[in-house]
């Protein structure tokens, strides 16, 4: 992973071992990139469902929190689905693109798109929600 362009990317060893790189983090506007390794495909091949789900919702974290924000609070998922439209490959580079649809109140409403070049691998819509930050 490059430099975190994102201070919730920090600490965040999930997506330093998915290797996440972050080609745009802004407020509401979120690109990243990943290679699917061999140890993210499952017994058919293919990507794992949950590892192509682990990296939408990182693209999901990154468009809802505010890299400038104040740090009282943090936005998390209160749901989220994902629709599976075509299989991804050891080698093959994904790219996710988040975007929000509404921002009313606490709550959010959030698209991510999961490609491999032209190719439509994944749609996933997130809902969120802004809660106090956690005291640790």
């Amino acid at each position: 992973m490059t430099t975190p362009a994102h201070p919730i990317l920090e600490n965040d060893r999930t997506s330093e071992w998915l290797g996440i790189d972050v080609d745009r983090a802004d407020f509401g506007d979120v690109q990243i990139r990943m290679v699917i390794r061999r140890e993210m495909v499952n017994g058919f091949g293919i990507a794992h469902g949950g590892i192509i789900f682990a990296f939408a919702d990182t693209c999901f974290a990154l468009a809802c929190n505010d890299p400038a924000g104040d740090s009282s609070t943090i936005t998390v998922a209160s749901g989220a689905d994902i629709s599976f439209v075509a299989s991804a490959l050891e080698g093959q580079t994904l790219t996710a693109v988040g975007t929000v649809l509404t921002r009313t109140g606490r709550s959010g409403l959030y698209d991510v798109h999961v490609t491999s070049g032209d190719t439509l691998i994944a749609e996933f819509r997130g809902r969120s929600r802004t809660v106090a930050a956690p005291q640790i």
